[in-house]
């Protein structure tokens, strides 16, 4: 079926699938010549929706992942029956069409080890880690060399207090091979961190441990956070490249019934999502305005939007373009959490920030994500900092804001190093991405 069924229920969702290099897969059975996008501009052209909510999950990692995450999130929109009662009444003959993105996305791979070593009791082999690696990061000569060497060094001593000469060139040589860059602040999402130095690494994974799991702790805690960054570029290609590409064309089809599109984003989804707005170099554009975004849990730099940096050196924010009129007709809002020790405290670190992380949202730091911090560096004229609401909250969203919901009362629930990350299927937040929507109006 070309739209997937919610179990239990009777709401459907269209999945679009996405390559590592930001390339549409083509092998989709339910699409025309194997391309799920045709066949969703040929349902949203003759369905004639008045709204297409589109999703993009962060580092979810495979399909059946990234559909568990989609079944909650829709399902909670669907089953916020106020809202849902209110957007027939907001949008003439409301008729909505729900679409998920599913981009590869394993950045951490924390299920693969225990304690950094390659006990078979433990861990899949190191000729198995090489591989799923080899897969992840993109099956290149460069990239295999720089793995084989890496792992070999990790079956002398997976989690040594120093690099020997031959692990330190291996991760700098996969590094380049990723075209991994260091802009520091301000840069592009996949650049915005200090230049990587795999000693300093090294040393600053060492000290993290996250509860039972290091997640940067050791050989393999660095190859964690080469995929980290790896992944952040993925999803800035997929968002500039296919996904902007394909939410035009879902404008163009629906052009005569002008069909308002919201876009939402997690974690990394919000590096998708600010992607697909920002087009490919910051030059994209629209065939009309998106007509709202919510970004929530962000795994994106607090600085991204940023009209001004407060650092020296510091430019404007990578999508600060993004705020340009039409780009955006409704608000943009965002969600943060002092629960999320995902954003809070490996984003940070993965960024190579030395001492312990902050939640102090009254000192921004250099690098810190929007999970903690919301957008800042921006004219009190195009943000607000507020609470999230309850359910049933009236927020009065202006069209042309951004709106960061400080959400700790609501996203809290969580568990292991990630803390309260994905806790975002609650009807608070439900409510707040319907009020988006109708602001829009």
């Amino acid at each position: 079926m070309p739209l997937r069924t919610i179990p239990g229920t009777e709401i459907q969702y269209g999945l679009i699938c996405f390559g590592p290099n930001g390339e549409e897969r083509s092998d989709d059975p339910d699409g025309r010549d194997g391309l799920m996008s045709k066949r969703l501009i040929e349902i949203a052209s003759t369905s004639r929706p008045t709204n297409i909510f589109l999703f993009s999950h962060g580092w979810m990692g495979d399909v059946p992942a990234a559909v568990a995450q989609y079944d909650k999130w829709i399902r909670a929109l669907v089953d916020s029956t106020a809202d849902l009662q209110q957007a027939r009444t907001v949008f003439d003959g409301f008729r909505p069409l729900f679409i998920g993105l599913h981009w590869p996305s394993l950045p951490w791979g924390q299920e693969e080890i225990g304690d950094g070593s390659f006990a078979v009791e433990e861990a899949p082999g190191p000729e198995a880690l090489y591989n799923a690696y080899k897969d992840r990061l993109g099956d290149t000569p460069e990239i295999r060399a720089a793995l084989r060497t890496i792992f070999d060094e990790a079956r002398i001593n997976a989690a040594p207090e120093q690099l020997s000469d031959r692990a330190r060139q291996a991760f700098l040589d996969l590094n380049q091979a990723l075209g991994l860059e260091s802009d520091g602040v301000g840069g592009a999402p996949d650049s915005d961190r200090e230049p990587f130095d795999p000693d300093a690494a090294l040393e600053a994974g060492n000290e993290v441990n996250f509860g039972a799991m290091d997640v940067f702790g050791g050989l393999l805690g660095l190859l964690r956070v080469t995929s980290y960054w790896a992944m952040k570029k993925r999803a800035r290609t997929v968002g500039e490249n296919g996904m902007h590409k394909f939410v035009n064309d879902l404008q163009h089809a629906t052009a005569a019934q002008k069909t308002r599109v919201h876009l939402m984003g997690h974690s990394f989804g919000c590096v998708v999502v600010s992607s697909i707005l920002n087009g490919p170099g910051g030059t994209g554009t629209f065939a009309r305005p998106i007509d709202s975004v919510f970004l929530a849990q962000g795994a994106v730099s607090l600085w991204s939007y940023a009209t001004s940096i407060p650092f020296a050196g510091a430019g404007p924010g990578y999508f600060h373009k993004v705020l340009n009129p039409g780009i955006i007709r409704g608000p943009l809002v965002t969600t943060r959490s002092r629960f999320d020790t995902a954003v809070g405290v490996q984003y940070p670190r993965a960024s190579m920030v030395s001492g312990e992380p902050s939640f102090d949202v009254s000192a921004y730091p250099k690098y810190g994500a929007v999970g903690t911090f919301g957008f800042q560096g921006l004219p009190d004229s195009l943000k607000t900092d507020r609470e999230m609401l309850p359910a049933d909250g009236e927020y009065k969203f202006e069209g042309g804001r951004i709106y960061n919901l400080e959400a700790s009362k609501f996203i809290c629930k969580g568990e292991g190093s990630s803390g309260a990350h994905s806790d975002i299927a609650g009807p608070e937040v439900a409510h707040a991405i319907w009020q988006a929507a109708f602001a829009s109006v």
